[in-house]
């Protein structure tokens, strides 16, 4: 299996199937809950095991959104993280990347749609394959540089990716 469809594997699970891959750990956080404070544990942080990576949240006095918010960042951890070989001449693009490109070279997806990491995934995939430069990726996804820029700096957690020293920009 190879490493993108492994990873767009991980991405496509739902919640649940998702949640059984990793190592849920509860913890009591400072934070929001009042009275509760230091009493429950409400706090979530999830070890996905197949990756090595974990992402957490003690945003809510709520153990359940903590963990829907838990699982939502490991998503993007996952696909910020995960790079998978990608041919800038004959890659097929993921379904999710392609119903999310429109016909004159745009690209409509936002952080709250579900398909978002493997979108975000894939065109980092091409950026790194492009060696950083935008105009060769865009062209291998299919979509205007101009669009793939206001995408990738849309996100600040994309952003931090692409100023790491893993991909060089152009």
């Amino acid at each position: 299996m190879t490493t993108a469809s492994r990873r767009n594997g991980w991405l496509r699970l739902d919640d649940e199937a998702l949640l059984k891959q990793c190592r849920e750990e509860r913890y009591r956080s400072s934070g929001p809950g009042g009275q509760r404070r230091n009493k429950v544990e409400t706090a979530a942080r999830l070890h996905h095991e197949p990756s090595g990576l974990s992402a957490h949240s003690a945003d809510t006095r709520y153990l359940q959104r903590n963990r829907l918010r838990a699982l939502r960042r490991l998503r993007e951890r996952i696909a910020l993280a995960v790079r998978a070989p990608f041919d800038l001449e004959t890659t097929k693009l993921p379904k999710e990347f392609i119903a999310q490109r429109g016909p004159d070279g745009t690209l409509a997806v936002n952080e709250r749609n579900p398909v978002y990491p493997i979108v975000a995934a894939t065109a980092l995939d091409a950026l790194e394959a492009a060696g950083g430069s935008y105009a060769q990726a865009a062209r291998a996804l299919g979509i205007t540089t101009s669009q793939l820029v206001k995408f990738l700096r849309a996100d600040a957690a994309i952003r931090r990716t692409l100023e790491s020293p893993r991909i060089e920009t152009a």
